[in-house]
């Protein structure tokens, strides 16, 4: 008897919206345990279909886990195919990671996973499509962060704020995501933003507030201190990666760029020169004008500055961070940044894996990557 398709529908809870899905072009698998997820299930030939078989024109572009396709289902649904490289163990367990963590996980800024495909060698998942793509593509464009405003750029930042505090207190699980960069950033057709990429996020026991790895992974330049030198990860590594995504977003500059007045250093370091000697303004980016609220912007980079704090119980929660950016209270001063990043051939898209120990340090305060 052929398939015949029925809405799709499965519950997290009470903390946690129920998801509804009634396009005819996926189902649930019952004969693979593999993943042991509530998602969908997407037949293979659909997602063939849907993306002209995998086409160069349908590519959106390429990720750790493997290159990403623009898809259209027969029903007219925009679709965004992330494939699993062929033999890549490292990302066969990220793609396990991502369907197990992201499946539990309903949130406006967080990227909306449809499905997945598991059959023959291929390895999909399926999410919905974003057609503004990622937040890279526009803060370190010349052209296109014009488009954004202050009033949009403190939106976006607010939104991947509330996506963060969803995962550290308010989902069912705690997630720790530990790859937030501006690539990992999507923008939905209003520019809201929505956090992507848990191919290396972890889940934490209720009661637990950190861990250790002997294999570091992520990407130069949001890493934390303690979790590039030790492998120790927690809450406050994401909040780490969010303050240098805050500078970010507000100069139009990459953290690992270069800097006339200090060629060793990066953007964190940079800005926490500046802010020392009072003319942290001098970091916004021209683009905006004059069109925005100086006090605003300088709150925003305090509590950036706040967020790469170098000792992490210095830094606050994101919880904090979302009650600071709503309100005008009055600020901590912020202490030392964790650390200043050497230049190196490596840019902030470089993502790294491999021992905590193989770092070479040249101090504590310097990093340069091997």
């Amino acid at each position: 008897m052929p398939y015949k398709p029925r809405p799709y529908q499965f519950s997290f809870g009470a903390t946690t919206p129920s998801i509804h899905l009634d396009d005819s072009t996926c189902r649930t698998d019952p004969d693979d345990s593999r993943l042991k997820s509530d998602l969908p299930f997407f037949d293979l030939s659909t997602i063939s279909a849907a993306t002209k078989n995998f086409s160069d024109s349908n590519r959106l572009g390429e990720g750790g886990f493997g290159p990403v396709y623009k898809g259209v289902l027969s029903s007219g649904r925009e679709i965004a195919v992330k494939r699993l490289r062929k033999n890549s163990d490292q990302g066969n367990e990220e793609f396990k990671n991502e369907v197990v963590v992201i499946a539990k996980l309903q949130h406006r800024n967080l990227v909306r996973i449809l499905g997945y495909c598991v059959q023959d060698e291929e390895k999909m998942l399926i999410y919905e499509y974003l057609p503004n793509k990622s937040l890279d593509s526009f803060i370190f464009s010349e052209t296109k962060r014009e488009l954004l405003d202050w009033t949009r750029r403190l939106e976006i930042i607010c939104g991947i704020a509330r996506g963060i505090l969803y995962l550290h207190q308010d989902s069912r699980l705690r997630i720790i995501h530990r790859d937030l960069k501006a690539s990992n950033v999507l923008l939905d057709a209003s520019m809201n933003p929505k956090i992507a990429d848990f191919g290396m996020a972890r889940i934490f026991g209720a009661n637990q507030i950190e861990a250790n790895t002997n294999r570091v992974v992520g990407t130069y330049g949001y890493m934390s201190p303690e979790y590039a030198m030790e492998g120790l990860f927690s809450v406050k590594s994401d909040v780490y990666s969010f303050g240098v995504l805050v500078l970010e977003i507000i100069s139009g500059k990459k953290n690992t760029g270069y800097y006339h007045d200090n060629p060793d250093s990066n953007l964190v370091g940079h800005v926490w020169d500046l802010w020392k000697e009072g003319r942290a303004s001098e970091i916004i980016d021209t683009s905006l004008g004059e069109s925005y609220p100086i006090g605003e912007v300088l709150r925003c980079i305090q509590i950036a500055l706040l967020c790469v704090q170098e000792l992490a119980n210095d830094r606050p929660t994101m919880s904090t961070v979302v009650s600071m950016l709503g309100n005008d209270a009055a600020l901590p001063s912020p202490r030392k940044p964790a650390f200043l990043l050497k230049r190196s051939n490596y840019s902030s898209g470089d993502t790294r894996t491999g021992d905590a120990s193989s770092i070479n340090y040249v101090s504590c305060t310097v990093v340069e990557a091997r």
